[in-house]
């Protein structure tokens, strides 16, 4: 599989390119990022991607001084310049230094597809590509279902949307709307509905302390535990674990 490195200051870019590229049909693992083109030196030596995109105007390191260094440290990389100027200096510093190509923000599917296109060719000029009809990329769908499996199997960690929003370049809103309207609960509401359910079943044996009872559930605090049970079944857990005490005399 190939590997891409985006090196831009600008985050909607970043996620603009990682979105529109076709990753999976290119066999393409998805991108890693920098935000400057001293970062991204540090970040090939570890990665050694196959294709680089590079922003022309960035802090710290610009494109121009980055190309120039790794174009002779990594002369076997392909790099696509993306930048917001449409200026022959630009293209002219981008072709010394042996780019792919050189693309326009705001970046346009079709053109961003065909300079990977080009890249891999140039880096294997026989291989061959399958029609991209779109079937292999992950859907929205999809990603939904893949947090809803990742939820289920750990729901007593601590779990963050921001880790689904920059692993599959969708908003935390976009995200949040899409689970709700599968699910019927926000990521937020089901991930405590997983824990309050299970919370119940452990309270049901007495040998259980409570303290440890929200450890497992992934409580650092009993106190706010004993909160969030509360608000949710009206009663405090002692209190659950008492009314099951006195149905069972």
């Amino acid at each position: 599989m190939y590997k891409a490195l985006i090196i831009d200051d600008e985050k909607p870019v970043r996620i603009a390119i990682s979105k529109l590229g076709h990753w999976r049909h290119y066999n393409i693992a998805l991108p890693e990022m920098t935000a400057n083109g001293k970062e991204a030196l540090g970040a090939m030596r570890e990665l050694r991607p196959d294709i680089v995109f590079v922003d022309m105007n960035m802090p710290v390191m610009d494109g121009c001084s980055f190309l120039e260094k790794a174009s002779k440290e990594f002369p076997d990389s392909r790099y696509i310049v993306i930048s917001g100027y449409d200026e022959f200096s630009y293209a002219q510093k981008a072709i010394r230094y042996g780019v792919t190509d050189y693309l326009l923000k705001p970046i346009v599917e079709e053109d961003l597809n065909a300079a990977i296109e080009k890249a891999l060719l140039q880096i294997n000029p026989d291989e061959t590509f399958g029609q991209d009809n779109g079937e292999d990329r992950i859907t929205p769908e999809e990603v939904i279902e893949i947090i809803k499996e990742y939820i289920d199997a750990n729901y007593c960690t601590n779990i963050k949307i921001t880790m689904f929003a920059e692993k599959y370049f969708f908003s935390i809103e976009y995200l949040t709307k899409l689970f709700k309207n599968r699910y019927h609960y926000s990521i937020y509401e089901y991930v405590l509905k997983l824990r309050m359910e299970r919370a119940k079943e452990l309270l049901e044996n007495k040998e259980n302390k409570i303290i440890d009872i929200a450890e497992r559930l992934g409580y650092a605090d009993n106190h706010y535990f004993s909160k969030a049970f509360r608000n949710y079944y009206g009663i405090s857990p002692s209190q659950f674990r008492n009314n099951l005490e006195e149905e069972n005399e």
